[in-house]
Parts: C-alpha cells; structure tokens; sequence
C-alpha cells in the first residue's frame, strides 16, 4: 500500500532547506536552457541507449550535440534525430546525401553495427531525412557515464532504491518494488532489502 509519509519530510523541512533545493532545480534548468541556446539543439546532451553504433559509441555513452543550421549535414557525420511517431531520438551516421536541384538536401542514416540503412526505422513511406528531422549532431562524448539511465529506465527497482535515501526514509514506499529498509549492526545505518515481506 502506498503511503504519504514523505509529506511528513517535506512538512518538517525549513524555509532554508526548500529555498536551496528551489535553488539548486533552477539553477539546474538555467544551466539546461543556457546549453540549448548555446549548441543550438533542443537536447543538447543525450544518452546513447543501444548498441547499433558500435564501436564508435557504446550503450551508456553520454554524447554531446550542436544543431547550427547553417552547417551543412555531411556523409560520415553523427547525428541525433526524431522520427515522426518514435518517441525517443535515434543516435546513427550519415550514409548518403541526396541534393535537390532547389538546394533542399535530404539523407540517409545507418547504425555501425547495423547490417541495413534505417529505412525500415523511418516512418511508413518515407526514404530519407531532412534538417528538420536533426537533433543534433554528436561532437563528443564521455564513455559509460549514462549507465545510470539506462539502469533506471531498465530495472525500476534501481530507481526505487536510489530515489529511497536511508537519510531521510523509513521505508520505501513503492508497494509493487517489495522494498523495505531493516536496520543492520548500527541503527543509524539502514540499507535496501529487495524481496517479499
């Protein structure tokens, strides 16, 4: 059963406590837009989640974009984008460039470790990319660092253990995680325990 003994914590927090974590979220937001307006692309960091572009980026790779317009898309470039209907952006390289006499430029992307360009992953009917479709484009990346991420979209047990701080809860209050925290050797000490009461 699920429980609002958390309200309880937030009740007891003084005015200090609540203006330093309205303080730290802002300033964590402020942070987020400052790097969208300066790298040009609505993500500007995102997480690599499969391994279709190894070796080049393993799952868990946090990848760093740009998205300037005015710089052209470029075969063997790696680029970030949304497909209509997908909710979650696709991280593969340009395989070919296709230029239409207006000067429209549309592309083709492919997985490293695909065996097949991304036409089966576009939507229904459509061949190729535009800029539109971009994201962003890949200009550095710090390996295995979004594993957490990945764990806790993964196995949300992960996300409950480490979302109940032994700090500041008795319990862990996700009835469907059959989580609960007991006491061990040292009552100020309190760690998770995973399994059926």
């Amino acid at each position: 059963m699920f429980s609002f003994d958390f309200l309880d914590d937030v009740r007891r927090m003084n005015k200090r406590q609540v203006l330093n974590f309205g303080m730290i979220v802002s300033s964590a937001l402020m942070i987020w837009k400052g790097l969208m307006v300066a790298t040009g692309s609505e993500s500007p960091i995102v997480v690599v989640l499969s391994g279709s572009m190894e070796p080049a980026f393993h799952r868990g790779d946090l990848l760093f974009l740009t998205n300037r317009i005015e710089e052209p898309i470029r075969v063997g470039e790696i680029v970030v984008f949304r497909i209509e209907g997908r909710e979650i952006p696709i991280v593969h390289r340009v395989l070919k460039i296709h230029e239409k006499q207006n000067g429209d430029i549309k592309f083709l992307t492919k997985g490293d470790n695909n065996a097949v360009d991304d036409r089966g992953l576009y939507k229904q009917g459509q061949h190729w990319l535009e800029k539109k479709d971009v994201v962003g484009r890949a200009r550095g990346f710090v390996p295995y660092i979004g594993i957490v991420t990945i764990l806790m979209n993964d196995y949300p047990k992960f996300k409950v253990i480490s979302l109940c701080h032994p700090a500041s809860h008795q319990k862990c209050l996700d009835a469907s995680s059959n989580c609960r925290w007991e006491y061990k050797s040292a009552p100020s000490f309190r760690h998770p325990v995973i399994g059926t009461s």
